[in-house]
């Protein structure tokens, strides 16, 4: 497992969060295609025909801002945040002073942008929204690392995201030091109850996803005891245990015997993390990582020495 703790430089400056193994932290971004498509969308709906306000100044006044948080967060989301300013204007300058997976406090300057006015008052929304959420979702991510840093567990998230933000908000996932479950419906095959029901059994089940997997991994919902039995003896190596009791998931422990992998998954919050993990859970999925998101507080101010 690669477990999380940070690192805590000399003061001012900002904290940085490394893979337990040593390797690099964090991974790299998505494609910046997707980042570039996910701007242009988000400028389009507030730009609209051009920005009305921004026009009342002159063409050819340059500015300097600099951009600072107002609360301790794990940074995630630069790409985007330049790519909101590149489309406007290709000349605005971002000098970074963090890196995405840095946590910082409140005060702590982010970045100094400069460029023509016009272009930074109206790229200043929809950048500082990528930034905002995005390091969100990775502050969140950060917190529930930080409470099983000590224990051989994976955190994971859901496909519980904001529509069209997906491989955005799970590499804000990662920046936070947790890990991501599958992307969506086609990258792994993941059977629940209603596949069940409409297969006739688990290992009936099992069979077709096996038999369609292609290299995917295969993991099946389980509801009781009695089912993970049923899975083990179908030949189920990932089992997803679905809103078990935590004495159920020690049974259930007990019972695999490390034949299969074993997911918590259900209701998981930050004050029952720590317990669901000490019952020896592989891993622990939770939906609240990405859907239940509180944006980082941000401003942008100009400098005017």
């Amino acid at each position: 497992m690669k477990r999380v703790h940070v690192e805590f430089p000399s003061p001012g400056s900002p904290a940085r969060i490394r893979g337990g193994d040593g390797s690099g932290w964090p991974p790299e971004p998505p494609d910046p295609a997707l980042v570039a498509g996910q701007v242009r969308i988000a400028l389009a709906e507030d730009l609209g025909d051009g920005d009305r306000t921004a026009a009342l100044l002159p063409a050819d006044q340059v500015s300097r801002v600099e951009l600072i948080t107002r609360q301790e967060a794990v940074i995630c989301g630069r790409a985007w945040f330049e790519e909101g300013f590149r489309q406007i204007d290709p000349g605005v300058i971002v000098a970074w002073q963090v890196a995405d997976g840095d946590r910082v406090g409140p005060g702590d300057r982010l970045c100094m942008i400069e460029g023509p006015t016009r272009a930074l008052l109206t790229g200043e929304r929809t950048a500082m929204n990528f930034l905002q959420t995005l390091s969100g979702t990775a502050t969140r991510a950060h917190r529930y690392a930080q409470v099983v840093a000590d224990l051989p567990v994976r955190l994971l998230d859901t496909r519980k995201t904001i529509p069209g933000l997906r491989l955005a908000q799970k590499y804000a996932v990662r920046c936070g030091g947790c890990h991501n479950h599958r992307l969506g419906l086609y990258d792994a095959i993941l059977i629940k109850e209603n596949h069940i029901l409409a297969a006739g059994s688990i290992a009936a089940a099992l069979d077709a996803a096996r038999a369609l997997a292609r290299g995917l991994s295969v993991e099946i919902e389980v509801e009781s005891l009695a089912e993970v039995e049923a899975a083990l003896a179908a030949g189920a190596t990932h089992l997803l245990l679905d809103n078990f009791s935590l004495e159920q998931m020690r049974a259930a422990v007990s019972l695999v015997a490390g034949r299969a992998r074993l997911e918590a998954s259900g209701g998981v919050t930050l004050d029952k993390l720590r317990a669901i993990a000490e019952t020896g859970v592989d891993e622990i999925s939770i939906g609240e990582l990405t859907k239940d998101l509180s944006s980082v507080d941000l401003s942008m101010r100009f400098v005017t020495s």
